[in-house]
């Protein structure tokens, strides 16, 4: 199994979260303090605070603990039934702690005092109130949640649109300067160009890292031809790589840069390294090229397919991973950095 997928969030993954968690105890903990205030002459207040804090903390995580074993049959459901299946749950299980309440507790909370009925009505009160406060919170949440994955979705897309014919055009041009001095070689670009291209346009949108470092080494293969010996290629790979996906096509645009920036501007062409390590539960991806010389040839450039891979190593990884760009040595260093889970 890959290590890395890309699985899109269902309604249920905010609730796992610490922050989210940890939130739910203490708006538990917020509604205690209120009722004790609103009845602090009922008897000794932390005595009242302690079982009413107890009893809306099981409510709550008793909640918790049902969507988390419901979830797979969850999960396939809208967000808004997801919402209403967990309001019928918190009530369900403020009816069980009422009885749990009032069976143990009820000579020392106060609560309990107009008889099990009002104890039942106020407290499945508090809770549809809350409950309803929490589900409109919740799905604006998601509804923003959702926004924001549009958009950058959106923004994606742009980037690779605009990745992609700049790629086409240099390797076209390649094309062209061999076709008629070096015609095998030219047939041999063009049909690495097909495998690169049917990965970039009708590919999946990630694939396992050795298909992507086969990718990037028909990319170089093309640029072979284009620089002969002035490109010097190192590889650096593991004896078995990491099962871990990437995106598409995201080595070939840092390896074009490598030789944009690193190659093509030297009279003696330069090295491109390409290395594959494992540490510590992350994958690193290292493409590094040797600086030109002159600092003048050191060109930025718009850095598109660097924005590019960046993005969207940062949405497959929903934010873990990370591409980071250093300079040392006389070399610049391009990093992929990605989580490797069991």
């Amino acid at each position: 199994m890959p290590a890395s997928q890309s699985v899109s969030p269902t309604p249920l993954d905010v609730l796992w979260q610490a922050n989210v968690l940890a939130w739910v105890v203490l708006a538990g903990e917020g509604v205690a303090v209120v009722l004790t205030l609103a009845a602090r002459n009922q008897g000794d207040g932390w005595i009242y605070f302690a079982l009413t804090s107890m009893a809306i903390q099981w409510v709550s995580l008793l909640t918790l603990a049902e969507l988390y074993l419901l979830r797979r049959s969850l999960n396939p459901l809208r967000p808004q039934y997801v919402a209403y299946v967990a309001l019928g749950l918190l009530l369900i299980n403020t009816c069980v702690v009422t009885g749990a309440a009032w069976l143990l507790v009820r000579d020392l909370w106060s609560m309990t005092q107009g008889g099990w009925q009002s104890l039942f009505l106020r407290l499945s009160g508090i809770a549809l109130t809350v409950g309803l406060l929490g589900l409109a919170a919740f799905l604006n949440h998601w509804r923003a949640r959702q926004l924001a994955v549009r958009a950058k979705q959106s923004e994606l897309e742009s980037l690779q649109a605009r990745i992609r014919p700049h790629f086409l055009f240099n390797t076209l041009n390649a094309g062209a300067a061999l076709i008629h001095a070096r015609p095998g070689e030219a047939e041999r670009l063009l049909l690495d160009l097909a495998d690169l291209f049917r990965a970039a346009l009708a590919g999946p949108s990630e694939l396992p890292l050795s298909e992507e470092l086969t990718l990037a080494q028909r990319y170089l293969e093309i640029e072979k031809l284009r620089f002969g010996e002035r490109l010097r290629v190192q590889w650096q790979l593991p004896d078995t790589l990491p099962l871990v996906d990437v995106p598409t096509l995201s080595i070939q645009p840092l390896v074009e840069n490598a030789i944009r920036h690193g190659v093509e501007p030297a009279t003696g062409g330069g090295e491109i390294c390409i290395e594959v390590t494992q540490q510590a539960g992350w994958v690193l991806i290292t493409i590094s090229n040797a600086l030109p010389e002159s600092a003048a040839l050191a060109t930025k450039g718009h850095q598109v397919g660097l924005n590019s891979v960046r993005a969207r190593v940062t949405a497959l990884t929903h934010g873990r991973g990370s591409v980071e760009t250093t300079m040392a040595d006389g070399r610049y260093i391009a990093v992929i950095r990605l989580p490797l889970l069991a």
